[in-house]
């Protein structure tokens, strides 16, 4: 489904992931939209079918409660982050 949504004109997305110090996800916003809706979605649901991630360890757990980690997604033959 996303390899033919990608197939569409469509922005690099850029989002921000927010990552709570138990690998919870705390939200996911779109910095840039792709500009379709299903490629949005379908990256939305890749980043929660992953959770919970890795818990932070100790030493970064003591000073931040959240992460948030920001990313452009490319799609081609296949997802690639930078």
């Amino acid at each position: 489904m996303v390899r033919e949504a990608a197939k569409q004109r469509h922005a690099n997305p850029m989002l921000t992931v927010a990552l709570r110090s138990d690998g919870t996800v705390e939200s996911v916003s779109f910095v840039i939209s792709s500009g379709v809706a299903e490629i949005d979605e379908a990256i939305r649901r890749i980043v929660q079918s992953q959770a919970p991630y890795l818990s932070f360890p100790p030493g970064l757990a003591r000073e931040y409660d959240v992460v948030e980690i920001r990313r452009t997604w490319y799609f081609d033959m296949s997802v690639r982050l930078y």
